[in-house]
C-alpha cells in the first residue's frame, strides 16, 4: 500500500480543516474528517495536543521573564498554568504580576493574582496555584 497516496486521496476527498466544523452529515468534525461526536480523540491524542499547547505557552513566556529557565519549577508551573488558561492576551494583562516575578517578589505576585477578575471567575484554581507558590 502506498500510504502517502492514500493520505493525499483522503485529504482531497475530506479536506483539511484545523478548526472544528460541521460536516455534510451534520457531525462536528476536525482535521481530515475526524468525527468528534462519534469518535472523539484518544487519550494519546489529547496528551499530544497538551504537549504542543504547553510548548506554545513556554515559548510565549520566555521573552516576558528575565531568565525564565532559572525561575524555580513551582513558579514556572504556576505561570504556565495561568498562560494555558488565560491565553497570551489574558496573561499579558497581569503586568504588575509579571514585574513581581521578575523582581522575585512572591508576595506581590500572589497579591496581583488575587486582585483580578480571573480570581473572581476561578477562585478554586487560583487558590491551588497560590498554595504551590507558598510551598
Amino acid at each position: 500500500m502506498n500510504l502517502k497516496k492514500l493520505i493525499d486521496q483522503l485529504i482531497e476527498h475530506e479536506g483539511l480543516r484545523l478548526k472544528p466544523y460541521v460536516c455534510s452529515a451534520g457531525k462536528l468534525t476536525i482535521g481530515i474528517g475526524r468525527n468528534l461526536v462519534g469518535k472523539g480523540i484518544s487519550e494519546r491524542e489529547a496528551r499530544f495536543l497538551l504537549d504542543n499547547d504547553i510548548q506554545e505557552c513556554y515559548d510565549d513566556l520566555l521573552p516576558l521573564f528575565i531568565n525564565f529557565k532559572l525561575i524555580q519549577d513551582s513558579i514556572q508551573h504556576v505561570l504556565l498554568d495561568m498562560r494555558f488558561q488565560l491565553g497570551p492576551g489574558g496573561f499579558r494583562g497581569f503586568k504588575k504580576m509579571i514585574t513581581a516575578v521578575n523582581n522575585q517578589n512572591q508576595e506581590e505576585m500572589i497579591k496581583q493574582m488575587k486582585d483580578s477578575n480571573w480570581y473572581k471567575q476561578t477562585p478554586g484554581r487560583v487558590e491551588k496555584l497560590i498554595k504551590i507558590i507558598e510551598g
